[in-house]
């Protein structure tokens, strides 16, 4: 239920009307062949046409046919001269594949034109100019519909998917919430308490990362121009999805020491069973959204978690001289009390009951979203030979020239577009994103090749095989991110049905067999050719580690300032804002990579365990700052500022001089000196009733032991990627 109210769903549903309005009004008033062309136009502009912020929509659109446009015409022109036709098919396809180089704005423009180029070899023969010249008349009709039609329906459904996109990004929250308390779960006296189980450690940096990706998507549309009432209070429930995410980082700090006395268990069970209905509330928020409900009350569970407390009659284990358990025990429920505080605040918001504090994006809104529209430094910027868009966009030329080549050799000669169209869909820039197209592509091809069978077989009429394609585009284009899989199948059905339609007056029929064959050649030369000119994972690590660590140093500078605190305007909270956007980016970026990289032959994959323990650190450090932070923000009456300006100050300016540049020796770990002048261990109170500022400087030791630590990591990494670089050896 909740897929099919998304605005995936809602996005392709869009599709597959304009599909059948553009579609059916030129059978309407021009025939079917008319028709069968134009549909064409609308299936190759429609792969950019994606739930998008309504400025730059039409320029989004646009560059798809404008291209497409003259390939098709090409095409229809040479479809007698097959030497001809190949010739013209290898540059347009590098061409076309440079797109790669705008990432994932470019993507849908190339395979928009590689699909123009395919589908044009997919109609019958021109018997002379003046066929081809109507073809591509009727194909540009329907691509020019389409883009006014896209502009305007995005433009219409731009209040709906606000709030599908606020709904599907609380629901990844509440998902990422369960999997955070799933580390709450008591241990038994003999499991090592020191580790975080490799499984869940892997699986909170992939939702982590994933969940900084859907964060930008959110930004780009919930963002845009926050002015009438209703998108200020999506752009208010942002916001604090924003904070959630570190707080919900920050509450995992001291877990591990906690797990490490005994006569933990009742807390942690009592923590973990709150964070997980916190989880249910934030799910249920987005439920109401999706259905336009009023959203329930959310209960305030302060009193549960003031509640819970240890006695201090347990010994610490190995001569341990830190916080005492009980006092651990009491700053994780004060982190998740600022957990609940502000699920309070998104419910209310989402009732209205409250009016949203927008001071900062208000008027700086276009600073959080991603640029709209063209510019040339992509393009420019990739004439090197190591730049994996070249590379992937000459591995697809050859692709392409050698799909084409076996497809003129095959027996079934005349259904050569198929071959190709599924080295488009499979090809990928990396391997490990390859081979789960190609898996994808292959299973939805066999289902969708019987499905199509089953309808081609009953003859229907051309309203029918309309109505059925406007079905297919509907589910092909709304499944394209959730699970191809089922785009797959969607899409096999939709090809087929429009190279029918296309083939008017041939035979009906075709072979079973041949489908399959040409789907199993065209899977097996994409997963061939990513071996061509690979553009491995490794070899980006080192501009990602680099980035990463800048990112992180950045925010550690700006979330320790007490900048924002003295300022009277929003000036350094809009610069830590921006900052912080970036240490996330860059470390799911970093993430992914890494991800991508297991997929690869085990000669070329970088190392594995130091690049997860920096991308832990990195997170640990931003949990860190992410709780000194909350204190200077929502505890400033219970700080002494005169007793943490200096280590403020000072930790700010160690975590510069040791991330702040990528290292340049190998590992090495001094002794860091204490952020603050305070000797000893530091007794901390109750963080529910006292002052807060000795647990403020505990933070900042701990932030300054990690940034060692991540120093470390990348140094490890660095020179384990230059001893086993190939190009050295």
């Amino acid at each position: 239920m909740r897929v099919a109210l998304s605005q995936y769903i809602a996005n392709g549903v869009s599709v597959a009307f304009g599909l059948m309005l553009i579609s059916g009004g030129v059978h309407l008033f021009l025939g079917t062949l008319a028709a069968s062309a134009a549909s064409v136009g609308v299936i190759v502009t429609a792969p950019p046409d994606l739930a998008a912020p309504r400025r730059g929509k039409f320029f989004q659109m646009l560059p798809a046919p404008l291209i497409g446009l003259p390939l098709f015409f090409c095409v229809q022109l040479l479809h007698a001269a097959p030497l001809r036709l190949g010739l013209l098919l290898v540059p347009a396809t590098f061409i076309a594949f440079l797109a790669m180089a705008w990432g994932k704005r470019g993507i849908p423009i190339a395979i928009a034109v590689m699909f123009s180029m395919i589908f044009s070899m997919a109609t019958p023969t021109p018997t002379g100019m003046a066929e081809a010249v109507e073809r591509t008349l009727y194909f540009g009709l329907g691509a020019g519909l389409y883009v006014i039609y896209a502009t305007l329906a995005n433009l219409a459904l731009n209040a709906r998917y606000r709030v599908q996109t606020m709904a599907d990004l609380l629901l990844s929250l509440g998902a990422l919430m369960r999997t955070e308390a799933c580390q709450f779960t008591p241990v038994d006296e003999s499991d090592d308490v020191r580790e975080v189980p490799a499984s869940l450690l892997g699986r909170l940096l992939r939702e982590q990362a994933a969940l900084a990706d859907q964060l930008q998507a959110a930004r780009d549309i919930v963002l845009e121009s926050p002015r009438t009432p209703r998108r200020q209070q999506l752009a208010g429930m942002l916001m604090t999805v924003l904070e959630l995410r570190d707080l919900l980082l920050a509450s995992e700090l001291d877990l591990d020491a906690l797990k490490a006395h005994p006569g933990h268990a009742a807390a942690l069970v009592e923590m973990r069973r709150i964070l997980e209905e916190l989880a249910d509330d934030t799910m249920a928020l987005a439920d109401a959204l999706l259905l336009g409900r009023q959203p329930a009350v959310v209960v305030d569970r302060r009193p549960q978690l003031a509640a819970i407390h240890l006695t201090e009659d347990a010994a610490p284990k190995g001569g341990y001289t830190g916080p005492t358990p009980a006092v651990l025990a009491r700053g994780l429920a004060s982190r998740i009390g600022h957990i609940n505080d502000e699920v309070l605040r998104l419910s209310a918001l989402a009732r209205g009951d409250i009016e949203p504090d927008l001071a900062v994006v208000r008027a700086s809104w276009q600073m959080f979203v991603s640029p709209t529209d063209w510019s040339w430094r992509p393009f420019l910027a990739l004439w090197n030979w190591d730049a994996p868009p070249l590379r992937h966009a000459i591995r697809a030329a050859l692709s392409i020239a050698a799909g084409y080549g076996i497809a003129l050799a095959m027996p079934w000669g005349s259904h050569d577009y198929w071959i190709l169209l599924t080295i488009v869909v499979v090809l990928r820039g990396s391997l490990s994103q390859t081979l789960e197209r190609r898996n994808s592509r292959v299973a939805g091809t066999l289902l969708g090749c019987v499905f199509a069978v089953a309808l081609l077989s009953a003859h229907p009429t051309p309203l029918a095989l309309l109505f059925a394609m406007t079905l297919a585009q509907a589910i092909a284009h709304g499944f394209a991110v959730r699970r191809y899989l089922i785009t797959s199948v969607a899409a096999t059905v939709l090809g087929l049905v429009q190279a029918h339609m296309l083939n008017t007056g041939m035979s009906t029929t075709f072979a079973l067999f041949e489908r399959v064959a040409d789907t199993l050649i065209g899977a097996a030369v994409a997963w061939a050719f990513c071996y061509v000119l690979p553009s491995w994972e490794r070899s980006q690590l080192p501009a990602l580690v680099a980035r990463t660590l800048t990112a992180q140093a950045r925010h550690a500078r700006l979330a320790l300032g007490l900048g924002q605190l003295r300022s009277v305007d929003t000036s350094p909270e809009l610069e830590w804002r921006l900052a912080r956007r970036e240490a996330y980016d860059s470390l799911s970026a970093l993430v992914q990579a890494t991800q991508r990289s297991l997929s690869e032959p085990r000669a070329v994959q970088p190392p594995l365990e130091p690049l997860e323990h920096l991308q832990a650190h990195s997170y640990q450090l931003l949990a860190q700052l992410s709780a000194v932070k909350s204190m200077l923000v929502l505890r400033r009456d219970r700080l002494t500022p005169a007793e943490i300006e200096g280590p403020l100050a000072r930790t700010a300016q160690r975590i510069e001089a040791m991330i702040g540049a990528p290292p340049t020796g190998g590992p090495a770990m001094p002794e860091s000196a204490p952020a603050n002048t305070l000797a000893g261990p530091i007794p901390l109170p109750d963080p529910f009733d006292n002052d807060v500022t000795p647990w403020l400087l505990r933070r900042l030791d701990l932030a300054t032991g990690i940034a060692a630590q991540l120093r470390d990591d990348a140094a490890r990494i660095l020179q384990s990627l230059s001893e086993n670089d190939p190009k050295a050896a």
